[in-house]
């Protein structure tokens, strides 16, 4: 990022630590914050030595990795655990962390410090402070802005024969893909393809089946095609909708891709395979949430101009990308809720949001995104901003796991074992998520 944005964004308030009281209790704390473990995780840390001069509070972090991080923190959460003070949960937490108390509400004190969500992106708000949804009820600013996109190898896309054999025979150029269909045309291109010598494959695409991945990845096809959570006019109603004409060809659509273009033996992968699928020349194309980009960028072997990055294609019912991305809150358990907030009064400012997209974060600060240098800051800059703009969210109801466990099985027996018909894995969807809410009483 340029030092104009981050002087822009500042509007002359770079000294942070001067306008940032020090332990406005009078008394240095120890505080522990709880996340993910992954890139923006080392960035966060670095960041976070700005508070520890301007406050003189310690911060100390928990880092779990991604396929533990929810059974380890959301036990912790459903014990009523003391080890976190501050929380970065994952978007779909937010509604059991509200309804069953492990997030303090924050509207108090965002209203007593100047804190206002209209300052921030507002499919962040939506997606990652606001319970019930639709409601001006905060339990979490939010931090970090995330989004399923693509990144491709520009440099292979360039080549005059590749070029000119794919112009032969699709009738267009080998480009950034406008639609879903010309994406799968990409990747059945490059399908078992030579490459300076390697045979190379189309796509590295969501296919976990253990945590959440095939669902963060099948959405994206879903959506584009007409998929629907509920009946927008009643709530909780699903049947005509999850199992839509629409939505089943959207997932007819992600089985093709993936029985087309993908490589041998990915019948399980997430984040961490698709990026090492990608840095080490395997792929044409990779989907995966926009935090990649930095190390794509920084990459020997990818980076420095070889790749580019695009949004998530249209479909024949619009443009949609699954949201990632997490809020910050307090949790209620903790003995140190006072220094909590301050980390959070210190984290929401525009000087502070600047560094944190300097250092790799994805802030979701209007000021920052909407600053006129930010396109340019960075190559995938433009293309965040753009998927930012498309984000659909899946379901954040307290029951979420319960629902997240049903599409996982659903979704990964059809597109990768093969297991009946799309169709027949969308009417048992529905009939899965119907119990779960009856158990809830929603139905």
């Amino acid at each position: 990022m340029n030092r104009i944005l981050l002087a822009g964004v500042a509007g002359g308030a770079l000294m942070a630590a001067a306008t940032m009281p020090a332990a406005a209790d009078g008394h240095a704390t120890d505080l522990t914050l709880c996340w993910a473990a992954w890139d923006p995780a080392n960035a966060l840390i670095e960041l976070s030595k700005d508070f520890e001069a301007a406050s003189g509070h310690t911060m100390n972090f928990e880092f779990v990795p991604w396929p533990n991080f929810a059974d380890r923190m959301l036990n912790e959460l459903n014990s009523g655990g003391q080890l976190c003070d501050l929380m970065i949960g994952d978007s779909q937490w937010i509604g059991g962390g509200a309804e069953n108390g492990h997030y303090v509400k924050l509207n108090d004190f965002f209203d007593a410090n100047g804190i206002t969500m209209d300052d921030f992106i507002p499919a962040t708000v939506t997606g990652y402070a606001e319970w019930p949804k639709g409601t001006p009820n905060y339990y979490a600013l939010p931090a970090f802005g995330d989004v399923v996109g693509w990144t491709y190898r520009k440099d292979w896309f360039e080549r005059p024969e590749l070029q000119a054999e794919f112009q032969s025979t699709y009738g267009r150029p080998l480009d950034v893909p406008a639609t879903l269909e010309e994406l799968r045309d990409i990747a059945t291109f490059f399908q078992g393809r030579d490459i300076d010598g390697t045979t190379v494959y189309g796509a590295a695409i969501y296919t976990e089946r253990g945590s959440e991945g095939i669902t963060m990845g099948v959405t994206n096809a879903l959506y584009n095609y007409g998929f629907l959570y509920e009946d927008p006019d009643q709530p909780y109603v699903l049947d005509g909708f999850v199992n839509s004409a629409g939505a089943v060809a959207g997932l007819e659509f992600y089985k093709s891709l993936y029985d087309a273009g993908t490589p041998p033996g990915s019948s399980n992968w997430y984040m961490g395979e698709n990026i090492d699928a990608y840095k080490s020349g395997q792929v044409a194309l990779q989907m995966n949430f926009a935090f990649i980009w930095p190390g794509v960028e920084a990459d020997p072997n990818v980076g420095g101009g070889k790749s580019g990055y695009f949004p998530n294609p249209a479909g024949p019912a619009g443009q949609f990308a699954q949201l990632g991305g997490q809020g910050i809150s307090v949790v209620s358990y903790s003995d140190k809720q006072d220094a909590a907030l301050e980390y959070i009064q210190w984290f929401a400012q525009p000087e502070i949001q600047a560094k944190w997209w300097e250092l790799g974060g994805y802030s979701a600060l209007k000021a920052v995104v909407e600053d006129p240098g930010f396109a340019t800051s960075q190559p995938y800059a433009q293309t965040f901003l753009d998927s930012m703009a498309i984000v659909k969210d899946f379901w954040a109801e307290p029951a979420y796991a319960d629902l997240l466990i049903a599409m996982q099985d659903r979704m990964h027996a059809y597109v990768i074992a093969g297991e009946g018909t799309a169709q027949e894995a969308l009417d048992k969807l529905v009939e899965d998520w119907t119990e779960v809410f009856e158990d809830e009483g929603k139905l």
